[in-house]
């Protein structure tokens, strides 16, 4: 029998969300942190002392291939540049690590069914880190659906959007092919979200989006078509003020989650209302989704069990993502294979 409780983890590179997702592998009650890498010589040591200065015997590599080589590590955490998601995330599948892949997974879908062929070859579980879909949350909203609260989901509205500072410009300086603007950022959550709460797949998809020199989106808004007249609705900017929603529409009411991205100590909040006439608000308990995340895909690398977030829904949501893209650089709707 294995009694083994722990997950040992890396993490290959020294990005910004590292502030979350470090503190969040110290605190999980079955994962350890053993290592962190970065190609920029100190800035694994340096993210270290920042982010989790209490870890003191956590190694520091200034060579990511070096943290791939290391036998004592299980699982990898992957926060490297959109365009390096892939690539890196078949590296360690390649050495027999199980991988949490920050979102987005790969620019490309082909990239992602070889990266699920590998993980099939190497026996490791992958993930996409859609961190939110862990946040209790949003197990409420679907409960609420279940119970036929608003009836049949017919319309859904995702918005995310926060205004471009100087410290984060970094996210416009290459184009949409090579992984920049804010749909690769932050339209990856708008439409995984959007999906969510429909059960079938869409047809079509229409957007359109406004540009910066550098050939990157800053500001997206689109359709997505699921058949049957019903619809998902996707908006998300860089030059907005801060929202992160979304907003479910039925044949009998509406739900809708106020916060999707929220911080540890946040309490949640939903709504929901009905045409007979019932409102209520609902607050719920505070949690960490980064935490959850960690906890879950442990999990099921100690168990042998499927990650809540599948490879085929990583696959379904580049897909709609790459369609999004080619309407609006082409201005017509796309239609996606059945």
């Amino acid at each position: 029998m294995n009694n083994k409780t722990t997950i040992k983890w890396g993490i290959l590179g020294a990005a910004r969300i590292n502030e979350r997702l470090m503190p969040a592998i110290v605190e999980a009650s079955n994962a350890e942190l053993v290592a962190i890498a970065s190609r920029r010589p100190g800035a694994a040591a340096q993210t270290l002392a920042q982010y989790a200065p209490q870890q003191q015997h956590v190694k520091t590599y200034d060579n990511p291939e070096a943290l791939l080589d290391d036998a004592e590590i299980e699982a990898v955490y992957v926060p490297l540049a959109n365009h390096e998601h892939a690539e890196w995330a078949l590296r360690a599948i390649e050495r027999g690590k199980h991988v949490l892949c920050e979102k987005p997974m790969a620019l490309n879908v082909a990239d992602i069914d070889a990266i699920k062929a590998a993980s099939s070859k190497h026996n490791v579980k992958v993930m996409e880190g859609f961190m939110y879909r862990f946040h209790p949350q949003h197990a409420r909203v679907q409960e609420l659906i279940r119970l036929g609260t608003i009836g049949e989901v017919r319309s859904v509205r995702a918005s995310y959007s926060f205004m471009m500072r100087p410290a984060r410009m970094y996210r416009l300086t290459e184009s949409v092919e090579n992984g920049g603007g804010a749909m690769w950022d932050i339209g990856c959550y708008a439409i995984h979200s959007a999906r969510l709460f429909f059960d079938q797949n869409p047809v079509a998809v229409t957007a359109m989006s406004r540009y910066v020199e550098s050939g990157a989106d800053i500001t997206t808004s689109g359709i997505i078509d699921f058949g049957e007249g019903k619809f998902a609705h996707f908006d998300f900017s860089f030059e907005r003020a801060r929202s992160c929603e979304y907003e479910i529409i039925g044949t009998k009411g509406g739900i809708k989650c106020h916060t999707v991205w929220q911080l540890p100590g946040d309490v949640p909040v939903i709504s929901w209302w009905t045409e007979d006439g019932r409102q209520c608000e609902e607050r719920l308990p505070a949690a960490n989704h980064f935490r959850l995340e960690i906890e879950h895909f442990s999990d099921c690398v100690l168990k042998g069990t499927k990650p809540l977030l599948s490879l085929d829904d990583a696959r379904a949501n580049c897909q709609i993502i790459v369609a999004a893209l080619q309407s609006a650089a082409q201005g017509r709707t796309v239609k996606l294979a059945e």
